[in-house]
């Protein structure tokens, strides 16, 4: 091996360059492949949570939480505050 080539695969060692693979292509460090957008998994997962909620009862208790939470005057004040800004800010994705 000459010199130069020597002094190249030492560089690589020195900055893990060396066929190591991206951080950004397993999921959570997992071996599976990125899914990218998309993400069938994910979409399970997500789907399967909201389903075992809405089995378990409590849509109703949270419903009724979240009715009594903008009653009161100043946290309804607060959410009716933050859902206003969510509008405008979707209304402004959308223009």
């Amino acid at each position: 091996m000459s010199n130069q080539s020597q002094g190249q695969n030492q560089s690589q060692k020195q900055s893990g360059s060396q066929s190591q693979s991206n951080p950004r292509d397993t999921n959570e460090g997992s071996r599976q492949a990125n899914e990218g957008e998309g993400n069938r998994t994910a979409a399970r997962k997500y789907n399967r949570a909201t389903e075992d909620y809405v089995r378990s009862g409590k849509v109703a208790k949270a419903a009724e939480d979240a009715e009594r939470a903008l009653e009161k005057e100043d946290e309804g004040a607060e959410l009716r505050e933050a859902e206003e800004e969510g509008r405008r800010r979707a209304k402004a994705d959308d223009d």
